[in-house]
């Protein structure tokens, strides 16, 4: 029943895509659309339908997507149809999934797995113990993806130690945490990730500038107190289904550290370290991450093998390298453009008043957010647009730099909205609707926060 139900779905998908991209060509384009733009959307369409179905293999329908957009005359060449996947979130994550497989192949999971469960072995301790570790690996590790990677070892050996299936309430409760839950301590420092940093450059540039300690002023308690309601939100809406299990735990029984766990552990250290000092040094976050790769992969060394090519999620790093070439194609052609003015022009924000101008302002930012594959390139598209709007409906304009963080930080409604989200998604027993129907929850949770805050906190730290 199962497979025939697959079967019907990728059908539909498969037709329903090739449909889509037939209609593009064929159909006339919009007012302010050129027939290159109409072509652009189409693909984007049909590809987005297609990773929804699973009709195929996330690579297979990523590739098809780039070589319809040079084949249908969208690029030059194939070059540019496949420019996303030179963006450095490709490389940084491949880099991460070889570390991250690397930490479980020297069970230094099995380790963290152990510590993190103490002495109370049960699966609801487990997963307390995972989320209030999160929190603290934020300060330590700004990108919400290299805490994914790092700790999808850790809950697989934790629903493994408890006898726990793949499908279990725990495993979708975890990935969840992971996944969702997890960004949203990202936002609080100002090196704190992608999205922060892109926020704090437009901030730089289109407010003014804001010093590090003056951001983590203003955006640390909301950030703590988002991430909080997160995690108390999917304990109440997803609680465990079985009594907490006490049963005594494998333990890894070694004394000490052998020689590869320790040469890990050092070096991811290190890279952890250079991920803070680079932090402020101005240093890509992939530099820190590709030099701990080059060095487990010494001779003298060799943790990382040839072999360890073939773990990595290439699913994962296809998606997003043809969302990339997608939404550059959509942005060359002037559809971004299009579809944000045609929104804003359709709404008569200097007609209402100021708190529901600002509110519709942030709906609209999550509508565009929907589309993109990361907070930081929805937030490169709609900040500059937003404070333009802003500015002429004479609101604070860092307040609503903040405001735009947080929503678009918590709108997670398909699993490629969000890296970790899609990280999770693909090694969880996730499914599409309950990735949207907690993202429901996160934009709400991230509305009220944002809300409070500028009604309240941002105003009285201003006054400090």
């Amino acid at each position: 029943m199962t497979s025939n139900f697959l079967d019907r779905s990728s059908i539909f998908g498969l037709v329903g895509a090739v449909v889509i991209v037939s209609g593009g060509l064929i159909a006339t384009p919009p007012t302010g659309m050129t027939e290159t733009g109409l072509t652009a959307t189409a693909v984007f369409l049909a590809t987005l339908l297609l990773w929804l179905i699973r009709a195929v293999p996330y690579v297979i329908s990523s590739v098809t997507a780039v070589m319809l957009l040079y084949a249908l005359g969208v690029s030059n060449s194939v070059q540019d149809a496949a420019s996303g996947f030179s963006s450095s979130l490709v490389f940084f994550l491949l880099l991460l999934f070889l570390l991250g497989n690397t930490i479980s192949e020297v069970n230094l999971d099995t380790r963290l797995a152990d510590r993190l469960l103490g002495t109370k072995n049960s699966p609801t301790h487990a997963l307390q113990s995972l989320t209030a570790a999160l929190l603290s690996l934020a300060v330590f590790m700004p990108s919400a993806a290299a805490r994914t990677v790092t700790l999808i070892p850790v809950v697989r050996r934790l629903r493994t130690s408890f006898d726990l299936s793949f499908s279990s309430d725990f495993s979708q409760t975890a990935f969840l945490i992971l996944g969702q839950v997890n960004p949203l301590a990202s936002i609080g420092l100002m090196t704190g990730g992608g999205m922060a940093v892109v926020t704090a450059g437009l901030i730089h540039s289109l407010v003014g500038p804001l010093t590090w300690v003056e951001w983590a002023l203003y955006m640390v308690p909301p950030a703590v107190v988002l991430y909080l309601l997160g995690a108390v939100s999917v304990f109440a809406l997803y609680p465990l289904s079985y009594p907490d299990i006490q049963k005594p735990m494998t333990k890894d029984t070694a004394t000490g550290f052998n020689r590869d766990q320790q040469i890990v552990a050092t070096v991811m250290s290190g890279t952890v370290l250079a991920w803070i000092i680079g932090s402020f040094l101005g240093i890509p976050t992939i530099l820190p991450a590709a030099a701990a790769v080059l060095i487990l992969a010494l001779p003298k060394i060799r943790i990382i093998r040839a072999d360890a090519v073939e773990d990595v999620s290439w699913n994962v790093l296809f998606l997003i390298g043809a969302m990339f070439s997608l939404l550059e194609a959509l942005t060359n052609t002037g559809v971004v453009e299009l579809l944000i003015n045609q929104t804003l022009e359709t709404i008569p924000l200097h007609a209402l008043p100021t708190f529901a101008s600002i509110g519709i302002l942030l709906l609209v930012a999550v509508a565009i957010r929907t589309v993109f594959s990361t907070g930081s390139a929805a937030l490169l598209v709609v900040v500059p647009f937003a404070l333009r709007i802003g500015e002429q409906l004479g609101v604070n304009q860092l307040y609503l730099s903040f405001a735009l963080l947080i929503v678009i930080g918590g709108t997670t409604f398909l699993p490629f909205n969000t890296t970790s989200a899609l990280l999770a998604y693909e090694e969880g027993p996730l499914k599409q609707r309950e990735v949207a129907k907690f993202g429901v929850v996160t934009l709400l949770l991230s509305l009220g926060v944002s809300t409070t805050a500028w009604l309240f906190y941002w105003p009285f730290v201003s006054s400090v």
